[in-house]
């Protein structure tokens, strides 16, 4: 139960390298793997998958693979029973009680007598019990997929576990169903996950960086600690080293200086004593050669005190973080901006009601499945209630979707940001992406190629930037896919923000 890369390099379509050379074995227990997005996490999931393939280089997996992906296929007609990969048995049992004995029911059925009691089991044990197998996944909510896909990866006992994000959408009590889950997983588990309690549950941490797989054993928080003391390590060591090549260029400069005033006074020691040419020629000649032979080893200290001041510079870690202001806007503290009363959608909403004034900040709490969402939908305007009354005021409201489908995914990140915000120049929408971390070959990428966190950061670009500003943001789990730096960042702009919003996460 191992998996292998060796000397591994894979690049896109367009040319772009995005590993080179990578090689690393990670065997039985549970690894974190974490990176800044686009570094490749997903990718490298794919690759171990079988999903794509490396331009060159080889990737072995010692057993069979599970793979929760970050962007789960979403078909809203399909039903659980599809996604747990068990409608066939259930059909071929449905078959056999109703009378049809046949070879093709009981080749249909195999060994899954129990499969539905299995599969009953695991929907339990991950928060949906109450949850049918013939429900359509589009009556669930973000979360609930989530965990049936993670399910229906349990139940296949893959002996090499793959998770991409596995915590994206869960409430608080669906994340420490999912943490007991992978405790008792016994085989090669790795997620890629941003969610520090459930990487503080690792065993060790590999971290991609600079194109190299680094390995830190124990769990997230000893990984902070041990960067945290390189980082200091390497700023002592850079402290050093600029000091020594100052002292070392001082010390030359000093030499060549001490050598040219002796030079002087044996010139003139020599005339006034008089010597034959010949013999003062050599020993000016002798001079010269000890001062050069004398600046040779000053030269030589410096350069490689500039070797080791490099080597020291390289430790240091210099990681974009993503700027984000939000838009300048104002709401007065007695405006009301959103007026919802008995507000009512199938069974999941009923009779609520909701006012949202001047700049408030909402926190919208709740279990996977109680129509959080679906609140935040019926706020912006995109779903209407099948009864109750809907007021608004002027003024743009900006809703962020958790399944990051407002973009289109054909179109370029620069040409998605101008149909957003038309008045602004070229130049503008590069400088704006530029602050999301997005440079002149990723603006012109399609939003389908990009990274689940690429991808987040290009929504939010589009979200708070389009125009008019908004006055109410509905954010639903904006940090998903964000690296650590960025939510960081995330964070501080909507303490900044000076209009109204209102967050699931």
């Amino acid at each position: 139960m191992s998996i292998v890369f060796s000397d591994v390099s894979f690049a896109w379509p367009d040319g772009t390298a995005l590993f080179t050379d990578l090689s690393f074995t990670i065997g039985p227990g549970r690894t974190g793997l974490v990176a800044p997005n686009g570094a490749g996490k997903s990718t490298l999931l794919d690759l171990i998958a079988g999903a794509r393939r490396p331009t060159s280089g080889s990737v072995t997996v010692d057993g069979t693979v599970g793979h929760l992906p970050q962007h789960l296929p979403f078909m809203p007609e399909a039903t659980v029973g599809d996604v747990l990969g068990i409608t066939p048995v259930l059909t071929a049992l449905d078959a056999l009680a109703a009378g049809d004995a046949s070879e093709a029911v009981f080749a249909a059925i195999g060994d899954d007598w129990d499969v539905e009691e299995r599969c009953r089991g695991m929907l339990d044990r991950l928060g949906l019990g109450e949850v049918a197998v013939d429900r359509r996944l589009g009556s669930l909510s973000g979360g609930e997929v989530v965990a049936v896909g993670l399910a229906a990866q349990l139940l296949r006992r893959p002996e090499v576990l793959l998770l991409d994000e596995p915590t994206n959408n869960l409430d608080a009590d669906a994340r420490r169903r999912l943490h007991a889950a992978l405790d008792d997983y016994p085989g090669t588990l790795l997620v890629v996950s941003h969610d520090r309690v459930l990487l503080d549950r690792m065993e060790r941490i590999a971290e991609l960086y600079r194109g190299e797989m680094l390995f830190y054993g124990g769990n997230f928080t000893t990984y902070q600690r041990q960067l945290a003391a390189d980082q200091q390590s390497a700023r002592n060591d850079v402290r050093h080293a600029e000091q020594s090549l100052r002292r070392e260029k001082r010390e030359r400069q000093q030499a060549r200086e001490r050598a040219a005033r002796r030079s002087g006074t044996a010139a003139r020691t020599v005339k006034d004593a008089g010597l034959p040419r010949i013999v003062a020629g050599a020993m000016k000649r002798r001079a010269q050669e000890s001062a050069g032979r004398t600046d040779e080893v000053r030269a030589a200290r410096i350069a490689a005190g500039r070797a080791r001041l490099e080597e020291a510079e390289k430790r240091l870690r210099d990681d974009d973080a993503m700027v984000l202001d939000l838009p300048d806007t104002t709401v007065p503290a007695g405006r009301t901006v959103f007026a919802g009363s008995g507000l009512t959608v199938g069974n999941v909403l009923r009779g609520i009601d909701l006012t949202v004034r001047g700049p408030e900040r909402i926190a919208l709490t709740g279990a996977n499945g109680v129509g959080k969402t679906t609140l935040l939908r019926v706020i912006g305007g995109r779903l209407a209630p099948d009864a109750g009354t809907v007021t608004r005021a002027d003024g743009r409201i900006a809703y962020l979707s958790q399944r990051l489908d407002l973009l289109d995914p054909g179109q370029t990140v620069l040409d998605n940001l101008a149909e957003f915000a038309p008045t602004l120049s070229v130049t503008g929408r590069r400088h704006l992406l530029a602050r999301f971390l997005f440079d002149d070959k990723r603006i012109a990428l399609p939003i389908r190629a990009l990274s689940g966190g690429e991808r987040l950061r290009a929504t939010l670009a589009c979200v708070l930037h389009a125009e008019p500003a908004p006055q109410l943001l509905l954010l639903d789990e904006p940090t998903n896919n964000l690296d650590l730096t960025s939510i960081a960042q995330l964070e501080s702009a909507l303490i900044a923000y000076r209009g109204a919003f209102i967050v699931v996460s």
